[in-house]
This record gives C-alpha cells, sequence and structure tokens, in this order.
C-alpha cells in the first residue's frame, strides 16, 4: 500500500505484483462521508422514491425502503418509510454511498462499525463467517472462537479474512475497541439531530479496511502523521509501516497509473482492449480483439480488466459490456464465471447478469460516490 498527501488529496493505492488494484481518495476540497455515523432528522417521505430524504447536516441523504430498519425483522421487507417514518423524527443512519451523478448520499439504518479483523453489527444478532474462510469443523471451530471473544459485548459480528491466523487477542481488543465505540453512539442518540456520532474512515484506514484478508507485506506513507494515525487505529500495522517523503506516486509510477485510467482505451495484456465509454444512464464497455484470433482468451483478459476498471475509476449504476461474440454457449459460460470472480471481492456490491445472443453482458455495480473522472476534475477546478 502506498499512501500520499499531496495538495488538498490525500491517495491510498494498493498494488499487487507491480499492478495497481485499489485506490481511495480523500479531498480537504470534498470530504468523505462514507461509512459516517449521523443522528439525522427526517425531512420528509418521498413515496414516489420508496423511501424518506434524511437532513444529516450539509446534506440530504435518501433512505430507502429497503434499507430501513423495524423492531419486528420478520416484516422488514414490508417496511415503508410512510407507515415507519414521520416527518422531523430522528433516525439513526450511515452513509452508505457519497453524492455523486447528480444524486445525493445514500443512507440504511443497518449501521455497521468495520474493524481490521472484525465488523461489529448492532442490530443483527449472531456471527456470521464467509464460506470462503473456514467450512465444516474449522467453521464451527471459528464461530466457537469468536462466540467466546465477543460474548457479552452485545451486538452480531462478522468475521474478517484478516482475522484467520490472527493472535485472538488482537481480536479481542478489536472486539472490545468497536463495542465501546458503539456504546459511545448509543449514548449520545437522545440529542438533538442532525448529529455526526462518528466520522467515516480516512482513505487511509478505508484501503486497509476493504482489502479483505489479503496479506499486507507493506504500507509506504509520504508523512508521519499519516503513520500515526494508521498505529493508533491498528497496532499491529507497525512493523509494516515505512515512510517515505517526497513524491511518493511519482516514484512508484501511480500517477502515471491515475493518467491512464482517465483513458476512455484501455490495452489488454494478450492483445486487443477496452473502450469505455459513460453516460447519463449507463456505462458502455466495449471488448475489441485487434488482431488477436482467439476470441474467448481475449475475452477471459477483458473479464478481469473490467473488474479491475470498475474499482479504480469507481464507477456504479449500470454497465453494459459488448463482449467479442464466441463459438459455443460454453465459452460464453466460461466468460461470465470468469467475471462474477473478479468481481466477487469488490467491496461494493456488483450484481452480473446473463449473456444475450449478441454478446451484451448486463451488470450493476453499487454506486459508492462520485467516479474517479469526476473526482479529479472537482479537485482541478478548486
Amino acid at each position: 500500500m502506498l499512501i500520499d498527501h499531496s495538495g488538498p488529496l490525500t491517495r491510498a493505492a494498493v498494488v499487487e505484483d507491480g499492478r495497481l488494484t485499489d485506490l481511495h481518495i480523500d479531498s480537504t476540497e470534498r470530504p468523505s462521508r462514507l461509512g459516517e455515523i449521523v443522528l439525522g432528522r427526517v425531512d420528509r417521505i418521498v413515496t414516489a422514491l420508496n423511501g424518506a430524504f434524511v437532513d444529516i447536516g450539509g446534506a440530504t441523504g435518501l433512505l430507502n425502503n429497503a434499507d430501513l430498519r423495524t423492531s419486528a425483522p420478520a416484516s422488514r421487507k414490508a417496511a415503508r418509510a410512510a407507515t415507519t417514518l414521520r416527518t422531523g423524527q430522528a433516525v439513526l443512519v450511515q452513509v452508505k454511498s457519497e453524492p455523486g451523478g447528480g444524486k445525493g448520499p445514500s443512507l440504511t439504518m443497518d449501521v455497521t462499525l468495520p474493524g481490521r479483523f472484525l465488523v461489529m453489527t448492532p442490530f443483527k444478532p449472531g456471527i456470521s463467517i464467509s464460506r470462503r474462510l473456514a467450512q465444516g469443523d474449522a467453521r464451527g471451530r471459528l464461530s466457537q472462537t469468536i462466540s467466546e471473544i465477543t460474548g457479552g459485548l452485545g451486538g452480531g459480528w462478522i468475521v474478517r479474512g484478516a482475522a484467520l491466523g490472527i493472535d485472538s487477542e488482537a481480536v479481542a481488543a478489536e472486539a472490545e475497541s468497536l463495542a465501546v465505540a458503539w456504546r459511545g453512539i448509543e449514548a449520545r442518540v437522545t440529542s438533538a439531530p442532525p448529529l455526526t456520532l462518528q466520522a467515516g474512515h480516512s482513505a487511509a484506514i478505508r484501503a486497509i479496511i476493504e482489502n479483505g484478508g489479503r496479506p499486507i507485506s507493506r504500507i509506504v506513507v509520504a508523512e508521519r502523521a499519516i503513520r500515526d494515525e494508521l498505529v493508533a487505529w491498528g497496532s499491529d500495522l507497525t512493523p509494516l509501516i515505512q515512510v517515505e517523503p517526497e513524491a511518493l506516486f511519482d516514484r512508484h509510477d501511480i500517477e502515471g497509473e491515475l493518467l491512464r485510467l482517465t483513458d476512455r482505451q484501455v490495452p489488454l495484456p494478450g492483445g486487443g482492449g477496452l473502450v469505455i465509454d459513460r453516460t447519463e444512464a449507463l456505462t458502455v464497455v466495449d471488448v475489441n480483439g485487434g488482431e488477436r484470433p482467439n476470441p474467448l482468451g481475449t475475452n477471459l483478459d477483458a473479464a478481469a480488466e473490467i473488474a479491475r476498471q470498475l474499482r479504480l475509476r469507481n464507477i456504479g449504476g449500470i454497465v453494459i459490456v459488448d463482449f467479442i461474440n464466441m463459438a459455443s454457449r460454453g465459452d460464453a459460460e466460461r466468460v461470465l464465471d470468469a467475471l462474477g470472480k473478479a468481481t466477487a471481492d469488490d467491496p461494493a456490491s456488483v450484481n452480473v447478469y446473463g449473456m444475450s445472443k449478441l454478446g451484451l453482458v448486463e451488470l450493476t455495480r453499487a454506486r459508492r460516490g462520485p467516479p474517479l473522472a469526476d473526482h479529479l476534475l472537482a479537485v482541478s477546478r478548486t
């Protein structure tokens, strides 16, 4: 991980095998509110949008019916803002996506407190363990260990990949820290809204949280202040961090990679390339084979690169991919499977739908804020 501070920007880049895989940006001109926990005030109910607008202080966010939380879990799917909320009511929400594309922030009542090893879910009891982390007896043992660690702390817990192989004392310390933070939030819910109860994490910490269970070999930061922030959040990170001031992104060729992320055309490693065009309604990705005679090979390379570009460019909403036509249905299924696997680790929710006879694939990616190009343009104008 490379974490740089240049002008109004703090940028955290994740590099794997020499390639940029993730990018997180904070700007003092446009501070991120992603993950912020707020005691908001219902501004108005809008049945046409299936939700309510909530004043969160400095912005008004949309709380959809799907993100409502009721006291009766069984009735959750039938919950409606019109019957659950009232104008002027105080409501505890979390920012799940930042403004972008002319839309305000999206909110949820399913508050979560993410850590490096665990995620606390105050309103969802129980322990959740990904099948990719453990199965069978190993899953049961891990669940028992987490139950013993979190017993008496309340709420529910999601076990993150980074917890595997970590000393139980470190996991227990984080669980206690998250529980204390939640108790502090609860103690302030009687205050007058709107009120920020917990700020969202910085770009540096988001990069670590959203890295999931992938091992981190080194964290290079441009300033000691960034190092201190990371160590305060996770003291076990100390031996991984080194400070390298002055033009950190230039020395590691990240600046050049950022410039390439604003191009329409993206070359593929085996030949051919992608053409990415954004419109108001959706993003279109065209796969070109060039002189490469193997459509399947090009499409498989394209699937991996499309997943990478969506993350780096922070593209959300509807995406249409025009793959190269293939000879058999089996090849098409292989490409769909490759695209699904490539997007599986995306921090934003991605749904991949079937392929049409023309080789078109529809997918959706949850919006988490403005696309990278819009963010950089806004900064360049300040």
